[in-house]
C-alpha cells in the first residue's frame, strides 16, 4: 500500500531541514507514523526505534547529530503512542494487546524504508522499549549491518519487594476486565510535565528536559501517561523470553548511564557480556536518556555510533 503524507511538527525544536512524515499501515490494520530526515550525501540510513511514551519529533535533535555524521534517519511512532493509532478509549494509557504486535510495526517500517528507497546500508538505533523491540527484530533477521542500543529495556527496574505484587496484578487485573487501567503510582500526565527537572530520571541537561516539555505543551496530542496492566504483563513476559535467547551475530554497542533508574541494569550487563562482537559503554553520571544528555556526554556517543555504523559499512 502506498505511503500517504502525515503531519510532522517542526514549530518546536525541529530536526534537520528536508524532513517528511508518512502514514504506514500494519498487517493488522493499525496506522503508524514514520518520519525521514535526510543527510547530505548519506552513507546509510539509521532505523530509529524510540521508547515507550515517545514520539518522532523528540528525536529531531538526534537526527541532526546523525545527519552531521553522514547518516539519514527513519523514526517511528509505535502503535499506541505519538500520532499512531491509540489502542484504548483513554488516550493517556500506554497499551499494547501483545508485545509481538510491535513486530508488525517493524515490518511496516521496513516497507516504508523500501518505498522511500532510503540509502543503504541500514543500521538500528534503539532506545529503551525500542531496545526490546529492536533486539527481537534483529534476532528475527532485521536487515541491518550493526545495532546501537541506548538504555535498552531488556528488563524493567522494579523494586524487589514489589516484583511479586506487580506480577500478580498484571495477571489478575486483565482477568477481571481491568487490564486497560494503569498500575498504582502511574499517572495520566506525561512524565516531563508531572515531574520537576530536579532529580528527574531522564537527563541531567535542563535544555533537553525543557525541549521535551515544550513539544508536549505545544502538541498535547503527542503526550502519553503510564502503561496499562496488559502492557506491563506483556513487557515482563517479552523481556524474560529475550533473556533466555542467545545474542544475535551482529556488531553492537550499548550505552548505559551509571545513574540508570528505569530499566534493569543487570540484564543489560549480562546480555552484553555474552554478545560476541558487542560492547557495553557506561556513561558516567548519565540518566536514562543518554542520547539527550549534556553535550559533553552526548557527543562521544554519537561519534561512537558513527564509527560503529560506518566502520561496518566499509567492511561490508
Amino acid at each position: 500500500m502506498p505511503l500517504s503524507d502525515a503531519p510532522l511538527f517542526t514549530d518546536v525544536h525541529p530536526g534537520p531541514a528536508g524532513a517528511s512524515a508518512h502514514w504506514a499501515d500494519t498487517s493488522d490494520g493499525k496506522r503508524i507514523r514514520v518520519a525521514h530526515w535526510p543527510a547530505e550525501a548519506p552513507k546509510g540510513t539509521v532505523l530509529l526505534f524510540p521508547g515507550r511514551t515517545e514520539y518522532i519529533e523528540k528525536y529531531g535533535t538526534c537526527a541532526g547529530e546523525l545527519a552531521a555524521r553522514g547518516l539519514s534517519t527513519l523514526a517511528v511512532d509505535w502503535r499506541g503512542q505519538g500520532l499512531a493509532d491509540r489502542l484504548l478509549p483513554d488516550r493517556t494509557v500506554g497499551h499494547v494487546d501483545l508485545f509481538a504486535d510491535y513486530q508488525k510495526d517493524v515490518a511496516a517500517v521496513l516497507q516504508a524504508a523500501r518505498a522511500l528507497d532510503l540509502p543503504r546500508p541500514w543500521f538500528l538505533l534503539a532506545h529503551s522499549m525500542g531496545g526490546a523491540i529492536g533486539l527481537r527484530a534483529v534476532m528475527e533477521g532485521l536487515p541491518v549491518q550493526a545495532a546501537a542500543f541506548s538504555a535498552p529495556m531488556w528488563g524493567i527496574h522494579i523494586a524487589p519487594h514489589m516484583r511479586l505484587v506487580a506480577g500478580a496484578m498484571t495477571r489478575i487485573m486483565p482477568r477481571i476486565g481491568r487490564g486497560g487501567l494503569m498500575p498504582p503510582g502511574s499517572y495520566a500526565e506525561a512524565y516531563v510535565l508531572a515531574e520537576p527537572f530536579e532529580d528527574n530520571m531522564l537527563t541531567t541537561d535542563p535544555a533537553m528536559y525543557e525541549m521535551m516539555r515544550d513539544q508536549i505543551r505545544a502538541h498535547p496530542e503527542l503526550s502519553l501517561g503510564g502503561p496499562s496492566f496488559v502492557w506491563l504483563r506483556e513487557a515482563l513476559a517479552e523481556t524474560a523470553d529475550l533473556t533466555r535467547r542467545a545474542a544475535p551475530g551482529l556488531p553492537c554497542i550499548t550505552w548505559l548511564g551509571t545513574n540508570e533508574r528505569i530499566v534493569d541494569k543487570n540484564r543489560i550487563h549480562k546480555r552484553m557480556a555474552r554478545w560476541t562482537g558487542g560492547e557495553l559503554r557506561m556513561v558516567e553520571g548519565a540518566e536514562h536518556e543518554v542520547l539527550m544528555e549534556v553535550e559533553a556526554l552526548r557527543q562521544p556517543i554519537f561519534d561512537g555510533i558513527r564509527d560503529l555504523f560506518l566502520g561496518t559499512a566499509r567492511k561490508g
